[in-house]
């Protein structure tokens, strides 16, 4: 297969192993919890900082979990006024850090930075994305082709699900060329060889007239296609137990099941009453909950303008603050195609925060229980920077807390009308100092015991780690494959833990025959721990690789 060669790739190809560990810190002061629940990574996130950082952070809670991811990149066009961020120490990049991406013409390598930012990311999202996983990116011409050969090298060529043009304006943008570019794209990936979940759902004609429990549903026909003389046994009255009411099939098509079939569906309270009044017969119950399998969607968007979000979210907050976020609608849908009702839909470049919108709308229409993890930096640009706004906390994590507690809007012909809320919660975190570091010595900021066994557990087995399952008191974080785990750390200041005599005694009623044990200091010998072998089994010691106090 060919790949894509640019400046730099020899330094990123294998970057995100070497991007370090960052701790997300939570701020319970901007999340949105019901009264008594604790901050989690568990639930909804919004995570503040770079997301390159922040995708690093959430491999040990998050790696193979994640079934929907969209990207929307910047597209390089030369007027967004990104800035290439990523702390890269090799000469080549030495120009590149902290400053703002070129134009056409006046940075001449701009594309190259542009592969090199991305190149890493989409490692890490492949490594967050569940095996039936799907990643959705939008583009545009000016790195359609580049992308299309990155996404063919990290996620290979097979994975590759199609492209997706959508339509962008009705108005003439003839302004090089004479020819009106009014489409954009999007390029879908799964994590191996797959689909995404089908064509997208028309909510609109699922209703709940009889408040079923199990939440909205269409009725299909209950009617066959065998006369009497063919199936006999799919011709018999259907009774509706609680108003008596019989009900004959059409002698020329019989029903759709015998009657063991139909007395499962009234046992499981599947049939419709009353039934149809067109035909007059009782219909099947189909929910929403249950729809899945489902035609194709076309690759060919029409029907929708993703770019035309601006006007809602600026009746939510009050005034323009973020120019071009993606519609409401259009992010629906590509959260349709690929979350189901239980999923963890991703955006790492969450901007304005319609993507978390999209995924609140369509539990409430659903019933679903969808996760988001929003990851946004405070500026997206120069000029964000010089508004002093940030982009993570001002503009998306308030439109949510808005859009959660009800608002009203404040611009526009509606003006003054009443939006209600929409349930919904969130944990709000920042990326906050490296995890791990040589020689780094912590102060009175030491890591707590959690976020380093998380480390630990996921480091030797690529799993998360239970929490509920740890015991601070003995240092056992768990086990796995015949293996126990130990960490040996204490996050007060003027307290350490060594592995010592006491250690030993512990791993002797440990049954597992292998034992790892993370440590912060080291009084027991190599010989004895081979000298004890038989007692307490194969020990492997390793020292936390980093200075946590200064004494």
């Amino acid at each position: 297969m060919p790949v894509l060669s640019f400046k730099g790739k020899t330094a990123v190809e294998h970057y995100h192993h070497a991007v370090p560990h960052h701790v997300l810190e939570v701020d319970r002061e901007l999340s949105v919890l019901p009264q008594g629940e604790s901050p989690s990574l568990d639930g909804n996130l919004i995570i503040e900082g770079d997301n390159l950082l922040a995708l690093k952070a959430l491999l040990p809670t998050h790696a193979g979990k994640v079934k929907c991811v969209y990207i929307d990149p910047p597209y390089n066009t030369g007027n967004e006024g990104w800035i290439y961020n990523d702390n890269l120490t090799q000469p080549q990049f030495k120009d590149w850090i902290g400053k703002v991406v070129g134009k056409e013409g006046e940075d001449a390598c701009r594309h190259d930075k542009w592969c090199c930012m991305m190149y890493p990311r989409l490692r890490l999202v492949r490594e967050l994305m569940a095996a039936d996983g799907v990643v959705f990116v939008s583009i545009d011409d000016n790195e359609m082709h580049n992308l299309r050969a990155l996404m063919d090298e990290v996620f290979g060529e097979e994975s590759r699900l199609g492209t997706i043009a959508w339509k962008t304006r009705n108005t003439d943008n003839r302004v090089k060329t004479n020819l009106s570019c009014d489409h954009e794209y999007v390029l879908a990936y799964s994590r191996t060889r797959g689909s995404v979940r089908g064509r997208v759902i028309d909510r609109s004609s699922f209703q709940n007239p009889d408040n079923d429990p199990r939440g909205p549903y269409v009725t299909d026909p209950l009617t066959g296609k065998a006369t009497q003389k063919e199936r006999p046994n799919l011709h018999f009255t259907i009774k509706n137990a609680a108003t008596g009411d019989e009900y004959e099939p059409d002698p020329a098509r019989g029903w759709i099941t015998d009657r063991a079939g139909i007395a499962d569906l009234l046992a499981e309270n599947l049939i419709a009453w009353p039934p149809d009044p067109k035909t007059g017969k009782p219909r099947k119950k189909r929910f929403l909950s249950a729809t899945s399998e489902r035609m194709p969607i076309s690759t060919f968007w029409a029907d929708l303008k993703g770019q035309s979000g601006a006007a809602e979210v600026d009746e939510i907050l009050g005034k323009r603050m973020f120019a071009f976020p993606k519609s409401r609608e259009f992010m629906e849908r590509i959260v349709d195609l690929g979350a189901g009702p239980e999923d963890i839909v991703l955006d790492p470049t969450a901007g304005s925060g319609t993507t978390a919108h999209a995924v609140l709308s369509i539990n409430k229409q659903d019933g679903g229980s969808r996760r988001f993890i929003l990851i946004q930096q405070k500026h997206d640009s120069a000029e964000h920077r010089a508004a002093d706004i940030n982009i993570c906390e001002d503009i998306a994590a308030e439109r949510l807390r808005r859009v959660m507690h009800g608002y009203e809007v404040a611009t526009g012909r509606k003006q003054g009308e009443r939006r209600e809320g929409i349930s919904g919660k969130f944990t709000y975190a920042r990326v906050d100092r490296p995890l791990l570091g040589d020689y780094r010595t912590w102060g009175e900021r030491l890591p707590p015991f959690e976020e380093i066994a998380r480390y630990v557990f996921f480091t030797e087995t690529g799993l998360e780690l239970d929490l509920d399952g740890i015991d601070e008191s003995s240092g056992r974080i768990g086990e796995h494959g015949g293996t126990s785990f130990y960490l040996l750390y204490s996050a007060r200041e003027d307290s350490s833990r060594a592995f010592d005599q006491k250690v030993l005694d512990l791993l002797a009623a440990d049954k597992n025959p292998h034992k790892v044990v993370y440590c912060e200091k080291v009084w027991v010998h190599r010989e004895d721990l081979v000298r004890l072998r038989r007692d307490i089994g194969h020990v492997r010691t390793m020292l936390i690789p980093f200075q946590v106090r200064t004494s």
